[in-house]
């Protein structure tokens, strides 16, 4: 097979950390295979976190839009990154597009795709609340992300039921699990170090907190059950990776700055995060992926949010909603410190996302399309 006449253009977008540890698998599957020619475009969305993530997994970004700006608005984010995808796609038009997951990046991605006419394929594509407004961008983000996609890659049955109920035709469906089940058991299996120290005996609860939603009373209702909580249990610490976002930040060291046993720290490496999951006893979260990430490692989550657009760990009974009210918060989190059963029932390392071949589907699939 002659290579430069068969291998097509492929462009990888990443704008965030998560999108970019989501395709870490999908650009090494992608850059094995002979028939794909891979470019990674950056946008920028969150420099620091992306830049981090990318480092964390060796991804060398080929063109970089740059577009992130301080305090920027929703509006003025997607408005620059479409002018410059614009720009991209006008000088070198790749011969097919992918991104993950429900960002700014990802909207903006798949307009300007439907723009020029390039096919795109949505990878974590149809998942929903069903709530416009809930979780506010992302929600909407999908939904009209959905309308553009060429090839959707759902990582679970589930939401291609989804997508199947706003008929997208079933051929255009690949169920492929969640790519950071992928990333998530290729790190776990180089048993990564914790950053710093743990006592042996201390039950540790890995926190995170910075969805839009839970900006202003929400968070510090979430922080003073983290307050009571540390009172409560003498030999509980708790780490927080604090996002930079200063709705986050902010509030974040006002509250809990001085509690001896809650470490704030910068986000994290994505190898110590994993680190930090495999020791922790179980995880306290608003974030879309420690939903997916943490049961496949045995680990509780509880969720701070009132819907969720991951079920299935719900419905296996490994996560549980439980809002943002401070007492509901301190019940939830003492009942499985406390009771062992109920810690069991919930520690069962199933993991309802992903086998870890993801990443090796969609590529096949890509293949196929290309009839390669």
């Amino acid at each position: 097979m002659d290579s430069s006449r068969t291998s097509k253009r492929i462009c990888v977008v990443v704008g965030t950390r998560p999108e970019a540890i989501k395709m870490a698998p999908v650009i090494a599957a992608l850059k094995a295979a002979s028939w794909a020619d891979v470019r990674v475009l950056a946008t920028g969305q969150h420099r620091r976190l992306l830049d981090q993530a990318l480092r964390d997994f060796n991804i060398v970004v080929d063109d970089d839009l740059d577009a992130m700006r301080e305090d920027h608005s929703l509006t003025a984010l997607a408005a620059r990154i479409l002018g410059r995808l614009d720009a991209y796609f006008t000088r070198d038009a790749p011969e097919f597009l992918l991104a993950q997951g429900d960002t700014t990046t990802v909207l903006a991605t798949a307009i300007a795709c439907f723009y020029h006419r390039i096919p795109f394929g949505h990878v974590e594509a149809g998942l929903r609340t069903h709530n416009l407004e809930y979780p506010f961008p992302e929600e909407f983000n999908r939904v009209v992300t959905s309308v553009a996609t060429t090839l959707h890659f759902s990582p679970t049955e589930r939401a291609r039921t989804n997508l199947l109920q706003e008929h997208i035709p079933d051929a255009r469906i690949v169920v492929t699990g969640n790519t950071v089940i992928d990333a998530l058991l290729l790190t776990a299996s180089r048993r990564p170090s914790v950053p710093y120290p743990i006592e042996d005996d201390a039950k540790l609860i890995l926190l995170t907190a910075h969805r839009r939603e839970n900006f202003g009373e929400p968070m510090r209702a979430i922080f003073s059950a983290v307050t009571e909580l540390a009172h409560r249990f003498p030999k509980l610490e708790f780490v927080y990776p604090v996002h930079p976002n200063p709705n986050v930040a902010s509030v974040a060291y006002k509250c809990l700055s001085g509690q001896p046993r809650v470490r704030l720290c910068s986000p994290l490496s994505y190898p110590d995060l994993v680190a930090v999951m495999q020791r922790c006893t179980l995880v306290v979260t608003d974030s879309g992926g420690l939903q997916e990430e943490a049961p496949a490692l045995g680990k509780p989550v509880l969720v701070l949010r009132n819907e969720t657009e991951r079920p299935e760990a719900i419905d296996s009974g490994v996560a549980k909603l439980i809002g943002t009210e401070e007492q509901n918060i301190v019940r939830e989190v003492e009942r499985l410190l406390i009771d062992k059963s109920a810690y069991a029932n919930m520690a069962r390392g199933i993991s309802p996302y992903g086998d870890g071949h993801a990443a090796s589907r969609i590529c096949e699939a890509l293949r196929r399309t290309f009839k390669i």
